[in-house]
């Protein structure tokens, strides 16, 4: 179960760096290797903490999920609410543009 949901999430998330200019699509790359686990896992934790003080101009809620998506990567029990967290979003997105769109 949990490697079926890594890999939805993983599917998800080359969805996501195919949308991202070049070198943030790298870095994500990289940040989501084996290798990178012991940078990843701070950072993680950081942006989680910086996503709490979301009432300061810098740090902002944006902080949060980018957080739990990295943290993702290693805690198997945070992979299926996230993918679907993420789904939701980009149909949500979607749904948006294309009312968007209707209304010019």
């Amino acid at each position: 179960m949990a490697d079926r949901d890594k890999e939805k999430l993983d599917r998800q998330f080359g969805r996501f760096e195919r949308r991202l200019p070049d070198a943030i699509s790298r870095f994500i790359r990289w940040l989501r290797e084996p290798s990178s686990r012991w940078v990843r896992i701070p950072l993680a934790i950081v942006l989680i903490c910086g996503g709490l003080f979301g009432f300061l101009p810098v740090l902002g809620l944006w902080m949060l999920p980018l957080g739990l998506l990295l943290l993702a990567e290693d805690l198997p029990f945070l992979r299926k609410p996230t993918r679907r967290a993420l789904v939701c979003l980009e149909r949500c997105w979607v749904k948006w543009k294309m009312q968007r769109r209707g209304r010019r």
